[in-house]
């Protein structure tokens, strides 16, 4: 799943909140982000001390004035070494974090921008 600027920037704050502490979402022009795709396809990347994370559609979240549509962290690839220099890929690992991108419906809230 590719995000936006502002869905970015909401998944990070989210993650701090949750688990993820100082994760990062790599830029697109970032030198690995072409191997990344070419490996797991056309997403926003995210780095922590764990390794190597995506988000993916998740359920809308209920319970709320309007369903919010959420996005769950996957987990790609973990770190191969002490220094966090080299990063092993496994089998997409689903997370327990959870983040809200937008209204569901796209009521006033940025959509995603690109496929999955």
């Amino acid at each position: 799943m590719k995000l936006t600027s502002a869905q970015v920037e909401r998944a990070l704050n989210q993650f701090e909140a949750q688990a993820l502490l100082q994760a990062q979402a790599l830029p697109d022009d970032h030198p690995a982000v072409p191997q990344l795709n070419k490996l797991f396809g056309d997403h926003t990347f995210f780095l922590d001390s764990d390794g190597l994370h995506i988000v993916e559609p998740a359920e809308p979240i209920a319970g709320m004035q309007r369903p919010r549509a959420a996005a769950m962290a996957v987990k790609l690839a973990s770190w191969s070494d002490e220094y966090q220099t080299t990063l092993a890929p496994h089998a997409p690992e689903p997370t327990d974090v959870v983040v809200v991108l937008g209204a569901a419906n796209g009521g006033g809230d940025e959509e995603t921008s690109g496929a999955q």
